[in-house]
C-alpha cells in the first residue's frame, strides 16, 4: 500500500464522519510547526522557517490544544527542524495517545540522536525525509556539503529499525527530470516506503529566483506523470493530472490547516501577510475560504502544492465510479 493500512483507514473514517455531519469543509491534516528553528538554511525555504529562536517554540500543551481543536486525524510535524524540539518525545507520545497519525518532516541530520532509540517505530509514525536531488544537487539546495550522505545513512538505519520512511522532493526550475527519476529509483534501492514530489512554492522571502511558473510546472510534471506508474510516488493520479495541467481543481486550504508559534496561520502555511489567529474557531470562521478556493489571488497563480490540491484531487476522483476504482487501486500500490 502507498501508506500504512491504519493511516489510510483513519483518513477514510474521518472523511465518512464529516460527510455524515454534512460538512463541506473540514481539516484532514494539521501542519504543526512547534518551532521556527532549523540547522539548515535551504535555498527554497522561507526565511521565517529557519530563523526562529528555540525559546519561542510552542509548549507541548499548546500543540495538543491545537490538535484537539481542529480534529484532523493526521498531524504533519514540520517547522523548523522538529528533531531540535526539546520536548519531542513528549509531543509524539501525546499525539499517539490522542489516536493521531504523525508525518514527521525532517532533514535527517539529527534523527539518530534525537529519535532512534527514543521513540520506537510504530504504524502511527511516518518519517518524511527531505531530499531535493542526488548528492550534488541536494547539498547545493541545503547549502551544506555532506547532507545527502547523512540523510541516506539515516534512511538505511531507519528502515533497518522498522520505521516507515518516505522521501520528500521539491521540484525547482533547474531540477532535471532524470534526477527526479533517480530519486524514485533510490526509494526502491533503500527499501523506503515511497516518495512525495511537489513543485516548490514561490516564497516571497526567498531572494533566489529558483521557482517554477505555471507552464514550467506543467512541463515537468507531465514528464513525471509519464513514469509515475513504475514507482511508489505518493501523489494521487488526479493530483498528477492537475500538476501536469491536464485538469483544473479548486484549492482546499482548509483541508491542511497550519498552527505555528504565532498562532493559526491564514489562509495556509505557504502564504504570508494574511495574519494569525489565537483560537481555532475565530480562524475557521474569519478566513474567506471562498476566495482562497478560487485561486484568484496573485500568490496562488503558480501554486500547485499538495497541501491545497490533494484533497481536491481526491474529491474529484470520488465523483465517478472510474475515479473511485482508480483511487482504490492507487491506494493499494498498483500502478494506475
Amino acid at each position: 500500500m502507498r501508506f500504512p493500512l491504519q493511516f489510510t483507514i483513519a483518513q477514510a473514517r474521518h472523511r465518512a464522519r464529516m460527510e455524515r455531519l454534512g460538512r463541506k469543509r473540514y481539516p484532514t491534516v494539521l501542519m504543526l510547526e512547534p518551532l521556527y528553528t532549523c540547522n539548515l538554511a535551504c535555498l527554497g525555504c522561507s526565511t521565517e522557517r529557519y530563523t526562529g529562536k528555540l525559546s519561542d517554540r510552542l509548549p507541548p500543551e499548546e500543540c495538543f490544544a491545537a490538535v484537539d481543536a481542529c480534529g484532523a486525524p493526521i498531524v504533519n510535524i514540520c517547522g523548523g527542524e522538529p528533531c531540535l524540539y526539546p520536548e519531542l518525545k513528549e509531543l509524539l507520545e501525546g499525539l499517539f495517545a490522542r489516536d493521531k497519525h504523525v508525518i514527521f518532516c525532517t532533514n535527517a541530520l539529527k534523527l539518530e540522536e534525537k529519535l532512534f532509540g527514543v521513540v520506537p517505530p510504530t504504524h502511527r509514525l511516518l518519517l518524511m525525509i527531505h531530499l531535493d536531488g542526488m548528492r550534488e544537487t541536494h547539498d547545493y539546495v541545503t547549502n551544506r556539503a555532506g547532507v545527502f550522505d547523512k540523510a541516506i545513512d539515516a534512511i538505511r538505519k531507519a528502515r533497518k529499525l522498522g520505521y516507515n520512511v518516505y522521501l520528500n522532493t521539491t521540484v525547482f526550475r533547474e531540477t532535471r527530470i532524470e534526477e527526479v527519476e533517480q530519486l524514485c529509483q533510490l526509494v526502491d534501492e533503500l527499501g523506503a516506503n515511497g516518495i512525495l514530489i511537489s513543485p516548490g512554492y514561490e516564497y516571497q522571502s526567498v531572494k533566489n529566483d529558483i521557482f517554477l511558473n505555471r507552464e514550467q510546472t506543467h512541463e515537468k510534471f507531465r514528464a513525471i506523470r509519464a513514469f509515475a506508474k513504475k514507482y511508489r510516488i505518493n501523489a494521487t493520479p488526479k493530483f498528477l493530472d492537475f500538476a501536469a495541467g491536464l485538469i483544473e481543481l479548486p484549492c482546499a486550504p482548509w483541508s491542511t490547516v497550519n498552527y505555528t508559534p504565532k498562532g493559526w496561520k491564514a489562509p495556509c502555511y505557504l502564504i504570508e501577510g494574511e495574519g494569525y489567529f489565537q483560537d481555532f474557531e475565530t480562524f475557521w470562521n474569519t478566513v474567506d475560504w471562498d476566495y482562497w478556493e478560487s485561486r484568484q489571488d496573485p500568490r496562488c497563480v503558480n501554486c500547485k502544492m499538495h497541501s491545497g490540491s490533494e484533497h481536491s484531487a481526491v474529491e474529484e476522483a470520488m465523483k465517478t465510479l472510474r475515479g473511485k476504482l482508480q483511487l482504490a487501486a492507487w491506494s493499494l500500490g498498483m500502478g494506475v
